[in-house]
């Protein structure tokens, strides 16, 4: 999930995949969309300007996105026209061409040239290289660097000046989303391993496939090839990949345009006079479904049906990383119940209608009070993960089942699906396969390597995690870069030192851009627990706390639908509250500035991190740790 707070240290004039104000900073000049997914697309829904740049497949695919609770409405016909949430952005967006350097004028004088990559994660997904006024940046978005990715990257004519060394980038803005030694099988070995499985089932067997977010289409062509059958899709999902289509109108038989690789296949074509379709279909006849969870079509609800869910990866002892909402912004397709982006005093007002419900004991009361500050604290709106049945008899949310929402978490990792069968076969009801849209740290490693940046900024940051465990951009992805500034430790250390953590190294400290010495970070003798974080973070009441968005996460509980009870941890996290944290609810207002938002939910995530025998995750949120049962809302 992004933590990006928009801000581009080496052009302050435009902001990227974060749309929300900065205070006492000038308006953007101009704004970057790299995909659609809902962790970018903060702010979006009420910027008024100035324009946002983006692939055509984005614009298109934006401007059709619907709420969850509307397009339900709209199904059942109790609304008479469906709401498209960014439709009035229309005039604002403005697609360009990928691989093409294009020069923007953002005012008089002030030029900046652009040029969009495929970034390999979703339909519409880009990279943006950014050039001017002496600088080079890299933002990537979303990313899933397989070596296939790289290779064809070194060699695209837009960046072969900085994959060979004739031009140096000053930073790549990196999906670090995942920075642990796991292993992520290519995604075509993972398409290998699922049709090898999907063969060996009889041939009237009915498979759901949980295409939960963008980013599968490649599984659902694959899958409708080698069965040879087409998907069943919701009406919403022919809506959202038939804008990928376009088609020219100055002519009755003007030529067809297809907006993404995906389209052709998905959508279908025309060739001369004959349109060939692709592997989507409204029939729910298919064999392969991929319809929506509460809307399930009556093949899907009469029938024995065998499940597919894709996973990040596996673990050496068979534990399966389950794919829940990093980066894929939660429910990106079967959109669910969200609480709006809210400032204090509103956070107040709903914490006092909380309080009116005499059920909720007062310990609890108050957990979900924090949870509330931290989670809107980072100007992105917070995902409720409330099933369809949950809302009432006028698709209303009552204040218990929102409370509910907010406290169910489940599990961390997931353990190997069970061989549970409803035939007499020795044939799994579940079939998951690796199929990350994310990099594996290695990946990113691989990337770097070719292109040698000056430095790395990380987009997906869990602010305590590198500091309890020591990690730094340098430690990362140092020997991969040409420069030794690495800025994001120097923020860090900041942070380490206002907060009076550990014995920061005074002799190694870099005070200026060209010092030569090495950048500083937590020396392995002062690594901390994460008690003496939090105590330290507690101690510094006026301490800055910028907002790096950890949506989606909860505090991690005892058991299964209760939070965690950890003395410490509340008290630490109650006085922290109180003390200053409302204050300092405003963003960053420097893109080197954006490392703290809500700890105390994250203490007591890390205290039962701390538990999961010497797994290794990082993580800015509980992304891996809720396996979704069934497709969509839960």
């Amino acid at each position: 999930m992004s933590t990006f707070n928009g801000l581009v240290a080496e052009f302050p004039e435009i902001r990227v995949d974060f749309f929300r104000h900065h205070a006492d900073l000038r308006p953007p000049l101009a704004c970057f969309l790299s995909h659609i997914h809902s962790d970018h697309l903060a702010g979006l829904e009420s910027l008024r300007s100035p324009f946002v740049y983006c692939s055509p497949a984005t614009k298109e695919m934006l401007l059709r996105l619907e709420r969850f609770p509307c397009r339900i409405n709209y199904a059942k016909g109790l609304l008479e026209a469906s709401v498209q949430r960014y439709k009035h952005l229309k005039n604002l967006l403005k697609p360009l061409p990928l691989e093409t350097p294009t020069i923007l004028e953002l005012e008089p004088g002030n030029h900046v040239q652009v040029t969009l990559f495929n970034a390999n994660h979703c339909p519409g997904a880009v990279m943006f290289l950014l050039e001017g006024h002496g600088k080079a940046v890299l933002y990537t978005g979303d990313i899933r660097s397989e070596p296939w990715f790289v290779n064809t990257i070194a060699r695209s004519p837009a960046l072969i000046e900085y994959t060979h060394g004739l031009k140096t980038l000053d930073t790549v803005y990196l999906d670090t989303s995942f920075t642990g030694e796991h292993f992520f099988p290519p995604k075509s070995e993972g398409l290998r391993e699922l049709l090898e499985k999907v063969r060996k089932y009889p041939k009237d067997t009915i498979f759901h496939f949980q295409a939960w977010t963008y980013g599968y289409e490649d599984v659902w062509i694959a899958l409708s090839k080698a069965l040879d059958t087409k998907i069943h899709v919701d009406e919403y999902k022919m809506l959202i990949y038939g804008s990928l289509l376009a088609k020219d109108t100055a002519s009755k038989f003007g030529a067809q345009f297809h907006l993404s690789p995906e389209a052709a296949g998905l959508m279908g074509f025309m060739c001369g006079n004959t349109f060939h379709p692709g592997c989507l279909t409204l029939d729910d006849e298919a064999r392969l479904h991929s319809c929506e969870k509460g809307n399930y079509c009556q093949t899907v609800l009469n029938s024995p049906v065998v499940r597919i869910q894709p996973v990040i990866t596996r673990l050496p002892a068979g534990q399966e990383l389950a794919e829940v909402g990093v980066g894929g912004g939660g429910d990106d397709l079967n959109r669910d119940a969200e609480l709006d982006y809210l400032a204090p005093d509103e956070i107040e007002s709903l914490f006092e209608l909380i309080c009116d419900d005499d059920d909720l004991p007062d310990d609890l009361k108050e957990q979900i009070r924090i949870y509330l500050i931290h989670a809107t604290a980072s100007g992105r709106k917070v995902p409720l993960d409330l099933e369809r049945a949950k809302f009432g008899e006028n698709d209303e949310i009552k204040i218990s089942n929102a409370v509910e929402a907010i406290a169910k978490k489940t599990k961390l990792i997931r353990e190997k699906p069970s061989s549970n069968t409803s035939r007499g076969e020795a044939l799994p009801t579940l079939i998951t396969f690796p199929y990350s849209r994310h990099s594996s740290y290695h990946e990113l490693c691989h990337l770097l390597e070719v292109l040698k940046p000056k430095d790395v900024w990380p987009c997906t940051v869990d602010v305590r995690d590198w500091f309890v465990r020591d990690i730094t951009i340098e430690s990362l992805f140092g020997k991969y870069c040409s420069g030794n500034l690495f800025r994001h430790d120097e923020v860090m250390q900041e942070r380490a030192k206002a907060m009076c953590i550990g014995n920061v190294n005074n002799e190694s400290q870099v005070t200026t851009a060209s010092a030569s010495s090495s950048t500083p970070h937590l020396p392995r003798d002062s690594r901390l627990s994460v008690e003496e974080v939090t105590q330290a973070m507690v101690d510094v009441p006026n301490q800055p706390m910028e907002a790096y968005e950890f949506d989606e996460v909860g505090v991690q509980m005892q058991g299964e639908d209760s939070f965690a009870s950890d003395p410490e941890m509340d008290s630490a996290a109650s006085s922290f509250v109180r003390g200053s944290y409302l204050a300092c609810l405003e963003d960053s207002q420097q893109s080197e500035m954006s490392e703290m938002a809500h700890e105390a939910r994250l203490h007591a995530f890390r205290t039962i991190l701390c538990n999961t025998d010497g797994i290794s995750l990082i993580s800015t949120t509980d992304n891996h740790s809720k396996p979704e049962a069934d497709l969509g809302n839960v």
